[in-house]
């Protein structure tokens, strides 16, 4: 038998020690070593082997690929549970491997809990490296956590990951690792808003562009765990699984439980480099080019009125957008947010001709048509909650508080399940439609079946099946995953939609943010990004037009605001956005995301996409700072070997300056190419105007090959 596995890709290196007792340990996870011969990889193993410590086990203490108890580990376990209160401490041992196409497969048996456990490891052409792991039963035995844990060295010591809110999603927080864990748990039935979303671990320090990091996602849509643990005499371990509710694995011989995918990654280029890895392994599915949407949400709300509707849909069209989405408000009942969820049929009082109309003059002005659903929420006030209230989660005859007048409809219930299905399949059949907007505008609280059983787990992988079937059903048909904006943004839901909507907020100076974080996983186009009106319903700010179009440019674009009220002015405008969105698409949601490290990382964002020589760059003032200048600002990622022009776009109007005269750059790049050396550029940087707060300045940079 081989004593090493390896796995590399786009400069990562992943090894295996398989001869390890008692089971295979990694012995490495970061750079790519190049073309180790076996006695260099044992040497690796050879020179890495720990001390063994006063007061310990008389073994050295390692993090092999299943942590137990029986190895001296006392961290985080790969696995908790039992039988009845026993079996409790695992042993399992490994009886079988293979090796072939960068996917490393180990097969363990334990006598103990009587399980058999498959763990996979599978390195993308990106470097991403995905872990999962299977459980089959040969007893009955009860699942109460798994783990997949992966080591770290001692100099990954600072830590980053995610919190957030409604309307606030993504927003970053570091802390240093000491001795002990850093958890970071959801129990709302999704990521949620206050999602962890991507724990980082790195060096001191570490930044956009520089810095060795190491990263995990877990692409899973129900609750989650990630854990980052260091103890006084093993090494630190990131890891994460999904958090389950007691009870809710049970496993009777020959069952099987098979974890999330886990999505490990490694870059000694910063966040950046973090970012260009996922992105990617999620550009493997090649979509074609992401049309301009408009929303009616914010343009009429509950008021479904046809003649506006129509106005509405002809100023689109001008305007250039490419799909009109009918928000909420359609279906039986559905005047207000107190009544209606369950009951998707159209309601004949308010479209006595069912959608046909709305639908066949939408596609009559060459636009694609959506429609929003919220497939798993219930309003008590409607026929599906009267006629099968067993098809609520939640304890029966005392469901806990209402969250935006709604609970949960229970799709681990087959007959629930086929009901959704089937009405949603009608929609899509009878209409045609091209889009669903998939919402999810409440927690999971005291998500339990009928019978009183946790379901999270159940209800998640019941939504992948009504997701995945509708799918299979319309192959064109495409998804976007919302709850009330960003609280489901997972690489789970992403295996089977289309696209995610970040926030409900469309207010510049809060999404600058959250679309700058959001992008620290997804690519561009896989964030909705859209543009309102001047005063933002979640925070009435008012903010210029030409701060608003800038800031939704950098995403799958969008308008969520009412044309028909717009003045001629702002009409112009939105067209000349539109012209601009569909000009540099292809960039946008092709290139490298670049973000640069600057002194006043909370006033003042430069970030930009890259690809084949040609770039976007927008420098974005959120708010004032203490410093008078905005000095110079490196371009990443461009290259030092070659020339650039540079150019500043004005297509959607100049941002208000702070100064008494620009850098003389600017007038030159306002009248035409700027010529640049690279290295310039890239090491020692431009210096940037001044903005006023609630500014954008859109910088567009190509190669110079006269």
């Amino acid at each position: 038998m081989r004593r090493f596995a390896t796995l590399r890709a786009a400069g990562t290196g992943f090894v295996v020690d398989l001869a390890a007792r008692p089971l295979p340990v990694v012995v490495h996870w970061g750079r790519d070593l190049g073309e180790l011969d076996e006695p260099g990889l044992a040497a690796l193993a050879f020179v890495g082997e720990p001390a063994v410590l006063n007061n310990s086990v008389d073994v050295p203490r390692r993090c092999s690929v299943w942590p137990t108890e029986a190895e001296g580990w006392a961290g985080t376990p790969a696995l908790s549970g039992h039988r009845d209160g026993v079996a409790t401490t695992p042993r399992p041992r490994l009886v079988e491997h293979s090796l072939a196409d960068n996917r490393l497969e180990l097969v363990l048996d334990d006598a103990i809990t009587g399980l058999r456990i498959t763990l996979v490891y599978e390195m993308d052409d990106s470097g991403v490296l995905s872990v999962r792991a299977t459980l089959v039963a040969s007893e009955h035995y009860e699942v109460a956590g798994v783990s997949t844990l992966m080591p770290l060295p001692s100099r990954a010591v600072e830590v980053l990951d995610f919190t957030g809110k409604w309307c606030r999603e993504r927003s970053p927080q570091r802390t240093r690792l000491g001795h002990g864990a850093h958890v970071r748990e959801s129990r709302r039935g999704k990521p949620g808003q206050d999602t962890a979303y991507l724990m980082t671990v790195g060096v001191p320090g570490f930044g956009f562009g520089d810095g060795e990091v190491w990263a995990l996602h877990v692409a899973w849509s129900g609750d989650q765990r990630y854990v980052v643990e260091q103890l006084p005499e093993t090494p630190p371990v990131l890891g994460g699984g999904e958090l389950l509710r007691a009870g809710e694995i049970r496993l009777s011989p020959g069952e099987r439980y098979e974890t999330p995918t886990s999505f490990h990654a490694w870059s000694d280029e910063g966040l950046d480099g973090l970012a260009a890895r996922f992105h990617a392994l999620q550009r493997k599915e090649v979509r074609p080019p992401r049309p301009l949407v408009l929303n009616t949400w914010e343009a009429v709300y509950f008021d479904h009125d046809l003649d506006r509707l129509r106005a509405l849909a002809d100023a689109a069209a001008k305007v250039g957008v490419e799909r009109v989405v009918l928000d909420d408000g359609w279906f039986l009942g559905r005047r207000d947010d107190t009544a209606g969820l369950g009951d998707w049929q159209v309601d004949t009082t308010v479209w006595p001709q069912g959608l046909a109309p709305f639908v066949d003059h939408v596609r009559g002005l060459g636009m694609q048509f959506g429609l929003w659903v919220e497939p798993e929420m219930v309003n008590l006030d409607s026929n599906l909650a009267r006629e099968h209230p067993d098809w609520i989660l939640g304890v029966p005859g005392e469901l806990g508080p209402p969250s935006r007048n709604q609970y949960v409809v229970d799709l681990s219930n087959p007959d629930a399940w086929s009901y959704l299905l089937a009405s949603i399949d009608d929609l899509v059949s009878r209409y045609g439609i091209d889009y669903l907007k998939w919402d999810h505008n409440r927690d999971l609280h005291e998500a339990a079946t009928f019978d009183g059983r946790a379901s999270v787990h159940n209800q998640t992988l019941a939504l992948y099946r009504l997701i995945d079937e509708l799918k299979r059903r319309h192959p064109g048909l495409e998804i976007e995953s919302c709850a009330s904006g960003g609280g489901r943004v997972d690489l789970g839901i992403l295996a089977r939609t289309d696209r995610v909507w970040a926030s409900d907020c469309n207010d510049p100076v809060e999404r600058q943010s959250i679309q700058r974080w959001t992008a620290q996983l997804l690519p561009p186009e896989l964030i909705g990004s859209h543009v309102g009106p001047e005063r933002s319903h979640t925070t009435s700010r008012r903010t210029d037009a030409s701060f608003r179009l800038a800031t939704a440019l950098f995403g799958h674009a969008g308008i969520e605001q009412d044309l028909t009220a717009c003045s001629p002015a702002e009409i112009d405008a939105l067209t000349a956005w539109a012209s601009m969105y569909k000009e540099l698409r292809s960039l946008l949601h092709s290139g490298r995301v670049v973000r640069a490290d600057l002194p006043d990382e909370a006033g003042l964002f430069f970030h930009g996409v890259i690809s084949n020589g040609h770039a976007l760059f927008c420098l974005a003032r959120i708010s004032t700072s203490a410093a008078g200048q905005s000095w110079r600002v490196r371009l990443a990622g461009l290259s030092r070997g070659h020339d650039y022009r540079l150019r500043i776009r004005g297509d959607l109007g100049l941002p208000a300056m702070r100064q008494v005269r620009a850098p003389e750059w600017v007038p030159a790049a306002l009248d035409g190419w700027v010529r640049v050396p690279g290295a310039v550029l890239v090491d020692a940087g431009v210096a940037m105007p001044t903005l006023d707060p609630g500014q954008a300045l859109l910088l567009e940079v190509i190669i110079d090959r006269a």
